[in-house]
């Protein structure tokens, strides 16, 4: 497959004039354009340059705000509110965090609820810029309901992701993020438009059958990961990134869609801790017993969460350039 080239600069730049090009505020495309950079730049292709077609789509369905400015409530002594009021979560969680930082210095441990956003990226940019602020962070969110339920065959949950960072003080955060699902949806999105079979277990027709075609995949349900304990942590995604903070559950981000196929509309929650307070006078020795696991693992020649795309992303700094597909470079181009 022929590949585009881009510099760094011009993947950042070229994103934002997409953005701007089809009504975003330049707030809001700035914010925007640095997470799907940071996506681009660490090779996760799926929440790269791709998703400027998914934003794209979502504002020209007419569902998604694009120059909506949030409103940050100081909520409560642990909670900070964000109200997207219907534009993406990006520029929410930008204004949301220094108050959100500030409440967990203070306190130890606080909450960030974003209500009324769509959320199309993946949640490690979030949790490793709370991360940098020396804090421990989770993150969760649901989408639509493309996801069937353990045994079951029809959506109920979305993909649900999963995000936690624990910072290091010379390093980059340990760092997971994934979804609850077999795969995500990008993921599935990808192989269809590259004519690739996906791999069994991510998917069911819209029968109810196993299936490796990425195009029956996107018309059935996806499967979650891990059987049961899979559906399970979906199910608790559901509940405390939806009705815990007033937000919709991923069947009704689906209804409220109505078939338009924009990005999914609900909440996002965020966990700041700060480990200065939770640690107590034995902040150097507790934080040296988390390091010692670390080693432990490294040590045996396994792999920790996120390590292939920290040398991904070592590799495009230093390099100063990205690639895509020439295909959806030209795709891309056609939005401007």
């Amino acid at each position: 497959m022929t590949e585009q080239i881009l510099t760094l600069d011009d993947a950042l730049s070229l994103s934002e004039r997409v953005l701007e090009a089809n009504g975003f505020s330049p707030d809001h495309a700035r914010a925007i354009a640095r997470t799907i950079w940071q996506g681009q730049r660490d090779e996760c292709q799926s929440h790269g340059l791709y998703r400027l077609i998914v934003c794209t789509h979502t504002a020209r369905s007419g569902k998604v705000s694009t120059d909506a400015l949030p409103d940050i409530t100081d909520a409560a002594p642990g909670l900070v509110r964000a109200d997207a009021k219907g534009a993406y979560s990006l520029l929410a969680f930008e204004r949301g965090l220094p108050i959100l930082v500030e409440k967990t210095r203070r306190q130890g441990i606080a909450a960030l609820a974003i209500n009324h956003c769509y959320h199309f990226s993946a949640l490690w940019p979030e949790v490793e810029a709370i991360a940098a602020e020396g804090l421990v962070a989770l993150a969760m969110t649901p989408s639509h309901a493309w996801v069937a339920p353990y045994g079951g065959t029809k959506g109920v949950f979305g993909t649900n992701p999963l995000a936690f960072a624990w910072p290091h003080a010379d390093a980059p955060p340990f760092v997971f993020d994934f979804a609850t699902s077999a795969a995500a949806r990008g993921e599935i999105e990808l192989h269809r438009r590259a004519g690739k079979a996906i791999p069994e277990g991510w998917a069911v027709d819209a029968d109810g059958h196993p299936t490796t075609d990425a195009e029956a995949a996107m018309k059935g349900a996806m499967l979650t990961f891990g059987g049961h304990k899979g559906s399970a942590l979906s199910a608790m995604i559901e509940l405390m990134a939806g009705p815990l903070i007033g937000d919709f559950l991923s069947l009704e981000s689906q209804a409220y869609d109505a078939g338009a196929g924009a990005t999914p509309y609900h909440g996002e929650l965020l966990i700041a801790i700060d480990p200065n307070i939770f640690m107590g006078g034995q902040v150097a020795h507790h934080t040296q017993r988390a390091e010692a696991l670390f080693d432990a693992i490294l040590g045996q020649g396994a792999r920790l969460p996120s390590q292939r795309r920290y040398e991904a992303r070592a590799r495009s700094l230093a390099s100063g350039t990205v690639s895509i597909p020439k295909a959806l470079y030209d795709d891309i181009l056609a939005l401007i």
